[in-house]
């Protein structure tokens, strides 16, 4: 199961590209959502980075923080 974090980074992509969230490709392409998941379930305070679609989407340390960074800014 995606953690909701990722779930709004999906959404906001999508927001920002303006189509539909099946016009993007698999999230696991770019990163293991089973992993970010465990990683963002577990105590530690981590940040997780990587780039997806031409974004660079940054995930924690809390739980439910990120940002989506368009590439070309």
């Amino acid at each position: 199961m995606m953690h909701p974090t990722l779930t709004t980074v999906l959404e906001q992509i999508t927001v920002h590209e303006d189509c539909d969230r099946t016009a993007l490709p698999p999230l696991y392409e770019a990163v293991d959502p089973e992993a970010v998941t465990s990683l963002l379930e577990s105590n530690t305070d981590v940040v997780v980075r990587f780039d997806y679609v031409g974004y660079r989407v940054a995930v924690g340390p809390d739980s439910h923080e990120m940002t989506v960074i368009d590439e070309d800014s």
